[in-house]
């Protein structure tokens, strides 16, 4: 483990409206040793600069999704402010972690050579292990028990897997568009899927928007938002980044993971396992994971203490990112900070 660098960064106008006063952030990373050798995994840390005591309740940890890495997806400043930014405003200790073959980390071999050339590459038993490094890092970094866990997309099939086995090490779960079986079983594809997947600018757009009405396209995205994102995120890929045009490398063992479990009607793990406060957030427009297969996701968590379902009126896959991010971000902020959900007023 080592430190990579430390930063200093301002407040901004827009989070002080929203969120109120707010102290200047420390950024740092480091490379974590995966328990796989030869792994290391990423991870980014933000806090108040004047924070000096952590506890479990204010110790966040976002972990990714399929195809991007997590900086871009969760420290992305719009407007001058990133959710990560927002939340260590808000007196949390957040970190995100990228599982290997994503952003920072370790990339295998295999994705140096064509994808047709080897089997699908990082599959959620690998990420699970570590999601688990990263977890074992932060715990003992600051001395605390558990915190607190955010998964997105097939995040939620990593973090939503590893809760069930170390509950004890989980304060709250967050569960944004979860993954779950397919309401109609689909026959699993004719070709061999590749090691990893070669991703496009305009296929990036594509399904992005995929799913909005025609008339809202325009507005839901920020102004010069997808461009920033798409810049940030094809340079976290050093070879990608340099084909002509660019072209953004995502491992498909998340791929072979839907066809050999969620598209074929079969769990990949019982949520009915997790045993700690739990949130699914989901948005109305979200093609990638439709609010049908939240909805009966949220139905499986049976021995959580309490749970809670929130659906975003005119949001995407990706709605952290877009004009209605702050209902976001609220919504899940109020869950982790509440007290005592089961307390009567």
């Amino acid at each position: 483990m080592r430190l990579v660098c430390l930063a200093l960064l301002a407040s901004s106008a827009l989070s002080s409206a929203v969120f109120g006063q707010t102290p200047p952030l420390v950024m740092s990373e480091a490379m974590v040793q995966s328990s796989d050798p030869g792994i290391q995994i990423y991870v980014r840390n933000k806090h108040a600069a004047d924070m000096t005591s952590f506890s479990p309740d204010r110790t966040l940890l976002f972990i990714h999704g399929a195809t991007y890495p997590a900086e871009t997806s969760f420290d992305l400043p719009i407007e001058g402010v990133s959710m990560m930014d927002l939340f260590a405003q808000n007196g949390f200790d957040v970190y995100l972690v990228d599982v290997r073959s994503y952003g920072r980390s370790t990339r295998p071999p295999e994705m140096d050579e064509p994808p047709e050339a080897n089997k699908p590459i990082a599959n959620s038993e690998e990420a699970g292990r570590d999601l688990g490094a990263a977890v074992d890092y932060i715990l003992a970094l600051r001395g605390i028990p558990k915190l607190d866990l955010m998964g997105w997309s097939w995040g939620t099939s990593i973090a939503g897997n590893y809760t069930s086995q170390h509950n004890d090490k989980v304060n709250r779960l967050v569960l944004y568009a979860p993954a779950w079986t397919a309401q109609s079983p689909l026959a699993p594809p004719a070709s061999a899927i590749p090691a990893y997947r070669l991703v496009k600018k305009e296929a990036a757009k594509a399904r992005w928007t995929r799913g909005v009405p025609e008339d809202k396209v325009g507005a839901l995205i920020p102004p010069g938002v997808f461009d920033q994102w798409w810049d940030a995120t094809i340079a976290t890929d050093p070879v990608g980044s340099k084909i002509d045009p660019p072209m953004l490398r995502a491992a498909s063992g998340v791929t072979a993971e839907f066809v050999n479990y969620w598209l074929a009607g079969k769990p990949y793990y019982d949520p009915g396992k997790i045993d700690v406060p739990t949130l699914v957030i989901h948005a109305e427009w979200d093609a990638d994971l439709p609010s049908p297969m939240a909805e009966a996701y949220f139905a499986k968590l049976t021995s959580a203490p309490y749970k809670r379902f929130v659906e975003l009126g005119e949001g995407t896959h990706s709605v952290m990112l877009e004009k209605n991010r702050m209902q976001f971000f609220h919504e899940i902020l109020g869950f982790l900070t509440e007290s005592d959900a089961m307390a009567l007023k």
